[in-house]
C-alpha cells in the first residue's frame, strides 16, 4: 500500500507535542484557520485547502489522545470516490516523542490516477524543512518541528505556523 510518511524526534513529552499538533485548536492552526472539527471518533470536518480552492473533507476514525488521530480524507471535486486516511503517531522515546505523519489509501480513493496523486504528495512533503535553532525554548521547538514535519503535506504551512509561533510570542 503507498504511503507517504514523514517523522521526526521532537524533545518534548507527549502530552506537550499533542497540544501544538492534535486538540482542535492546534489543528485549526497549523491544518487551517477555516476548519471546523467535531474531534471525537466518528465526527466530521471540513476546511480549504492551502490551494484555497480544494476543500477536504472526513471523520475521525480514531482518537487515543496523546497517542494517535486517524481521519478520513477526501478531497472533494476531485474525483474521489472513496477517501484516503490521513494518520498522526506520537510515540514516547527516552528524549521526548517520535512523531510520524502518514498519507494513505489513496489506491482506494476511485480514480486510475490515483499513483500521480501520491507522487503529489511525495513532492509536497519534500518541499520544506525548518532546521532546529539551539537555545530555543521547549514550545518554540515544538512549533517549529510540526511546522516542519507538517510543511510538506501543506507547502503553506511554514509561513504560517511560524508567523503563528510568533504571534503568539513564544520564546
Amino acid at each position: 500500500m503507498p504511503q507517504v510518511i514523514r517523522s521526526i524526534e521532537i524533545n518534548a513529552p507527549p502530552a506537550a507535542v499533542w497540544q501544538w499538533l492534535a486538540t482542535q485548536q492546534a489543528l485549526r492552526r497549523w491544518i487551517s484557520p477555516n476548519l471546523t472539527i467535531d474531534l471525537r471518533v466518528g465526527g466530521s470536518y471540513r476546511f480549504v485547502g492551502p490551494d484555497d480552492q480544494t476543500w477536504i473533507s472526513g471523520n475521525v476514525l480514531e482518537l487515543e489522545p496523546e497517542k494517535s488521530l486517524i481521519l478520513s480524507w477526501l478531497e472533494e471535486g476531485s474525483g474521489w470516490v472513496n477517501p484516503a486516511r490521513f494518520v498522526i503517531t506520537l510515540v514516547p522515546t527516552a528524549t521526548g516523542t517520535h512523531v510520524t505523519l502518514i498519507h494513505d489509501g489513496f489506491e482506494g480513493i476511485g480514480r486510475s490516477d490515483w499513483a500521480e496523486t501520491v507522487q503529489d504528495y511525495e513532492r509536497g512533503a519534500d518541499i520544506h524543512r525548518i532546521p532546529r535553532s539551539p537555545g530555543r525554548s521547549c514550545e518554540r521547538w515544538i512549533c517549529r518541528a510540526i511546522a516542519t514535519l507538517c510543511s510538506g503535506f501543506w507547502p503553506t504551512l511554514r509561513v504560517g505556523l511560524s508567523s503563528i509561533c510568533l504571534r503568539n510570542a513564544v520564546p
